[in-house]
């Protein structure tokens, strides 16, 4: 009879032995220095409390916290009495806790360390409100410094284990679009996949690629942040949570699709940081500009500005209010969400409760307000009281959904507003569009010469420019996007704006109160001599911001 040895065996009970005895010795010790005794791997560990302690500081110095309950923090330590243990429990108790501690094998604690990488990046702290540790989110973004790098942190996310895959993949996702200024997330499921895409520029760019599977579990946790309900599957929801970052919160307006396949997903994400930008710096040309710091110096009248979601609206008008903004004036917004923080300002955001841009501007007119910014003008109602508001002493900002400045003012005959007031409330009707800046590292000048159709459409634009002073000084040259690795190998990045505007005047307002459409509200504002913005389009392109290309996929550059 032949005796086989199993050394892997053996291995194991020796060191099931080894483990019983390291056991038996730390409860012996609890005893002898009159400290209790916890096995961490035989009860559950909160995660919240695991977080309170970073990974580096607890394997330093062999501490792990493992329960909390209110500010009652219960922490697990190799050797209570080390100076490096006793630093952890004072920087909790300067943080409002109350530690209580226990001795731990050290085996014990490394079944705690190895549940740091399980640990979301956030928290729920409230209902829609999901909390981002600033350490975590400041890490991947020290991290990330391009697409790719997103790509590679995403799928080694979603390579990870199941339970590390729902504590950490949806708020990777949003991290990773934060890092890179994204505006939107995509999340598109397919028969056999669910595609990731951002949206970056105004522009969707691929992410990754990600199993059905994973895809339930970011949907559900997604909708319950969101305030949606989980069982509802076949119709549309919209839902909205904010993250909390050390610069300030973020707001995502989520809408989930139902689908052929699954739901589909938008988050919008609605940083301030995007919207930080003064009146100057938004890219209006030299003349209107000037024509906009005396408009919105006026007391009272109606300035709108138009144009597609996405297109820079709300910064534009944030820009206004920001110009405006005085300890002198009182302004009031009705927002739809408040994307932007103000102080000095009262800052309202309508709700699903009854709180509308109607009841909200109501309620506007009767706090004495001098300037009243309304996030958009839907329906008769709202543009009636907007417009005896421009007429009663209030300078009125907001916006109106048309393709262009002179349509703004048939939309509001369509609306019901009556056209003889119209002209005396609105004193500016612009309307804009976004393109996307020239990386500035990788544009290649070319000749204007070298494509003969681009050469065709700038000198046909800028031969029906009527004030001649606005022509570029450079007509011969222009630049291509290449792409780099600053600009993701799109060739841009960044964008600017381009404008147009309608002033109301003699013309215009023998135009709008005869029922005119828009080609004939365009021929009587012609000799104000306002670029349109296929004009201000050319002259960017003349100037190195943006290229032929690019126009053209925002506008139309052919009547």
């Amino acid at each position: 009879m032949t005796i086989q040895f199993d050394e892997e065996k053996q291995d194991q009970k020796l060191n099931t032995l080894l483990h019983k005895e390291e056991e038996d010795l730390v409860e012996m010790l609890s005893g002898k220095y009159g400290v209790s005794y916890v096995n961490l791997l035989a009860i559950p560990i909160n995660m919240d409390a695991l977080r309170l302690i970073s990974e580096e500081k607890a394997r330093a110095a062999l501490v792990a916290s493992y329960a909390l309950v209110d500010k009652k923090i219960k922490v697990a330590a190799r050797n209570p009495d080390q100076q490096s243990t006793k630093e952890i429990l004072k920087e909790l108790q300067e943080k409002g806790y109350d530690p209580i501690v226990s001795i731990a094998s050290t085996q014990s604690l490394e079944r705690a360390w190895k549940m740091y990488k399980d640990l979301s990046f956030a928290y729920e702290s409230k209902a829609g409100s999901l909390e981002i540790s600033s350490d975590e989110i400041g890490a991947i973004v020290e991290k990330v410094k391009s697409l790719p790098t997103v790509i590679s942190i995403l799928t080694e996310t979603m390579s990870a284990k199941k339970s590390y895959r729902v504590s950490r993949i949806l708020e990777t996702i949003v991290a990773g679009a934060l890092a890179v200024n994204a505006s939107d997330i995509h999340l598109e499921p397919e028969e056999d996949y669910v595609r990731l895409r951002y949206r970056m520029d105004g522009v969707l760019q691929d992410v990754i690629r990600f199993d059905n599977e994973t895809y339930g579990l970011v949907l559900s946790r997604l909708k319950l942040i969101s305030g949606m309900k989980l069982n509802i599957k076949k119709d549309a929801q919209d839902g909205r949570f904010s993250i909390r970052l050390s610069f300030g919160d973020i707001e995502v307006r989520a809408s989930i699709l139902p689908g052929a396949y699954n739901e589909s997903v938008v988050m919008r994400l609605l940083n301030p940081k995007s919207i930080e930008v003064s009146l100057e710096e938004l890219g209006i040309n030299p003349k209107l500009l000037k024509i906009l710091l005396v408009e919105i110096d006026r007391p009272d009248g109606m300035i709108l500005t138009t144009g597609p979601t996405g297109s820079g609206k709300t910064t534009t008008l944030y820009a206004f209010l920001k110009k405006v903004h005085s300890s002198d004036v009182k302004i009031i917004t009705i927002e739809d969400p408040i994307e932007y923080h103000l102080p000095g300002i009262v800052q309202t955001q309508v709700n699903d409760k009854g709180y509308t841009f109607l009841e909200g501007l109501r309620a506007a007119v009767r706090q004495d307000p001098d300037i009243i910014m309304v996030g958009e003008i839907r329906d008769q109602e709202t543009a009636d009281i907007a417009i005896n508001s421009a007429l009663t002493g209030h300078l009125v900002f907001s916006t109106i959904h048309t393709n262009d400045a002179a349509g703004t003012f048939p939309r509001l005959v369509e609306l019901g507003a009556n056209p003889s007031v119209i002209p005396s409330a609105l004193r500016v009707a612009m309307a804009q569009r976004l393109v996307r800046r020239l990386c500035s590292v990788c544009k290649k000048e070319v000749s204007v010469d070298s494509d003969m159709n681009a050469k065709r459409i700038i000198d046909t634009i800028l031969a029906d420019i009527v004030d001649r002073t606005l022509l570029p000084e450079n007509q011969i040259k222009m630049w291509v996007n290449v792409g780099c690795d600053k600009c993701n190998m799109t060739g841009y990045k960044g964008r600017v704006g381009v404008y147009e505007a309608i002033l109301m005047n003699e013309k215009v307002e023998q135009a709008v109160q005869s029922g005119a459409g828009d080609r004939d509200i365009w021929a009587a504002a012609k000799d104000q001599g306002i670029l349109t913005m296929k004009q201000d389009g050319i002259i960017k392109i003349l100037q190195g911001m943006t290229s032929v290309s690019e126009l053209q996929r925002i506008i139309s550059l052919e009547d």
